[in-house]
Parts: C-alpha cells; sequence; structure tokens
C-alpha cells in the first residue's frame, strides 16, 4: 500500500536516489528542502516541496506536512566532506542535531502522527580505530566515541529518540562510505587512478567501511516497511576491508595500478578536515541490519565496484 512520506535531505546523494525509488513504487513524497524551486526542478514529482532550513527548523508552513503522514525520512546534514572551521563544525552539527529536533517537535505538535521516524546516523558514531588486521569488529553494540563526529551523532540520534516517547517506531540508520559515481567518497578516490597514481591511503593498514548506494536505499526502504524493525542499524557491507585492500580492488576494476601510496595531507586536499574518517577507519559490521532479515545485493567489494562502475560507462 502507497505511503505519504515526508523526506529530507532529498537533494542529496542517498535522499536523491532514495526519492527515485520511494515515487517509483508510488509513494506520496513531501520534501522539506531550503530552496523549493530549485528542488522542483531537480526532483520531479513530489507531493509537496516545503522550505525548511535543517539548521534553525525556520520555514513556515513545512510542519503542517508532518501531521497525517506515514514516516518522516530524515537525511539532513551539511556535508563533512569539507573544511571545518569552527562555523562550519556548528553547521555539521546543528543541520543534524537541531534539524532533528525540529522535526519532532512538529510531531508533537501533529494531531495525527506519523508512525515511523528513519533517522539518518553515521558510523563516526564508534570513532576511529587502530591500523591492525585484527582490531575488533564494531557491530551496532559498541559503544560510542568521543571525538567531534561521533559526538554529532550521539546527539543527532538522542533527538531523534525522542519521537519514541509520542509512539513513533524510529530506526537509526548508521552509514558507512557510500560507494557512488554520482558523487561521495568514490568519485574523489577515483580521481588518482585515472591519473594512474593511485593506491592506499597512508600506510593502507586502516580499516574501510563502506556500502553500495544500492543496498543504502534498499536498508532504508526495508526498515520503512518492517514494522518491527526499530533501533539502530548498521548501513554498511558485511565485508569491510583495509584501505590496502580496497585500494587493489579499485585499481583492478579500474585496470589501473594501485602501488602509489596516497599521503594522508593529500587527502586533505580532497576532503578537508573531515578526511580524518577515512584516513583512520573504522572496521563495522552491521549485525542486527542482517539479524533484522535484511540481505545485502553486494556484501563483497569487487562485485559491488564492478557493478558501480559499470553504471558510469
Amino acid at each position: 500500500m502507497a505511503k505519504t512520506i515526508v523526506l529530507t535531505g532529498a537533494t542529496g546523494l542517498i535522499g536523491g536516489e532514495l526519492f527515485k525509488r520511494l515515487t517509483k513504487r508510488g509513494d506520496k513524497v513531501r520534501v522539506l528542502v531550503r530552496n523549493p524551486e530549485t528542488a522542483k526542478e531537480k526532483l520531479k514529482g513530489a507531493d509537496a516541496y516545503a522550505k525548511w532550513d535543517a539548521a534553525t527548523g525556520a520555514g513556515g508552513e513545512w510542519e503542517k506536512l508532518i501531521g497525517g503522514a506515514d514516516a518522516v525520512i530524515n537525511l539532513a546534514g551539511a556535508p563533512v566532506a569539507a573544511r571545518w572551521t569552527a562555523e562550519y563544525k556548528q553547521l555539521i552539527s546543528d543541520s543534524r542535531v537541531a534539524g532533528t529536533r525540529s522535526l519532532v517537535q512538529a510531531m508533537e505538535k501533529a494531531a495525527e502522527k506519523p508512525r515511523t521516524l528513519i533517522n539518518g546516523s553515521a558510523i563516526g558514531y564508534y570513532g576511529t580505530q587502530p591500523h591492525l588486521p585484527d582490531v575488533m569488529e564494531l557491530s551496532e553494540s559498541a559503544s560510542p566515541a568521543i571525538d567531534f563526529l561521533a559526538k554529532v551523532c550521539v546527539d543527532w540520534e538522542a533527538e531523534a529518540i525522542k519521537a519514541e516517547k509520542l509512539g513513533v517506531r524510529v530506526a537509526r540508520v548508521r552509514t558507512g562510505v557510500v560507494l557512488s559515481t554520482k558523487d561521495g567518497a568514490l568519485q574523489r578516490l577515483i580521481t588518482p587512478f585515472n591519473l594512474f597514481v593511485g593506491g592506499p591511503i597512508g600506510d593502507g593498514e586502516q580499516w574501510f567501511s563502506w556500502i553500495h548506494i544500492d543496498d543504502e536505499v534498499n536498508l532504508i526502504l526495508y526498515l520503512l516497511d518492517t514494522e518491527s524493525a526499530s533501533g539502530a542499524f548498521n548501513a554498511s557491507a558485511p565485508q569491510p576491508v583495509t584501505m590496502k585492500n580496497f585500494a587493489r580492488a579499485l585499481g583492478a576494476a579500474l585496470s589501473r595500478p594501485s602501488f602509489f601510496s596516497v599521503p594522508k595531507q593529500a587527502l586533505a586536499l580532497l576532503f578537508g578536515e573531515g578526511a580524518e574518517a577515512v584516513a583512520e577507519g573504522q572496521r563495522v559490521v552491521p549485525k542486527r541490519t542482517l539479524e533484522a532479515g535484511f540481505k545485502f545485493a553486494y556484501p563483497a567489494l569487487p562485485a559491488a565496484l564492478k557493478d558501480i562502475l559499470a553504471h558510469e560507462k
């Protein structure tokens, strides 16, 4: 049965793909965006377009769209891969934490509350790990870290969890590095390989927890449709790899060498201070995600890269 969905972050990589899938299957999608006129050009066929600023909750009439919706899918957040000034770090936090708070407050006011909130988060929740081949796997039960990104994730999720007091089912999606050539980390990491100077970042021993864009979207849809699914779910493939092995797989997929080590400083030129998560890494596994019955279409990296790069051609 078709659902009415309120979607934030619809102009981003994940949100854009999710919007296509939701509308294709017949759901009515109400998008909350900073610029409704631009969104109308980019996101054809939405049920409604409303102005909403994730960092402040401002925008006027958007709150009326919350009432009567079956679910809210909140993927809003300023890009992490950018130069981190003090002001930008505040934006990273506010666009997630304050934005989620404003959505839950709107749910509280609504006469007919949504039944479900699917809220974004990230594997940054767990912090980074030592560069060791046998470093501990991090499942959804692992404790949060205390660095900047971890604190943002903890606070972000805490605001989402408040919706449970309203009788709303809440699923928190902790996303790893999303692989797509349309945007994101892979798009940037391909560049050195195309110049025949690709290779692992730093010593290459750090863990790289990734997910194919299709699996990311499929998981969100699965959580949306599975009434028993609540709590935290890692959106990360079951087979994380070291950065060295990721570079080898990417080089093989591109028919390019992968033996040039990329200094961490070079990565910073591509990602800014947000390069830390990629340069340091985490070994994340989707234990609860698999236990919930979700099946990854691309659990292994070589097949994932082959599919993604084939669609680029």
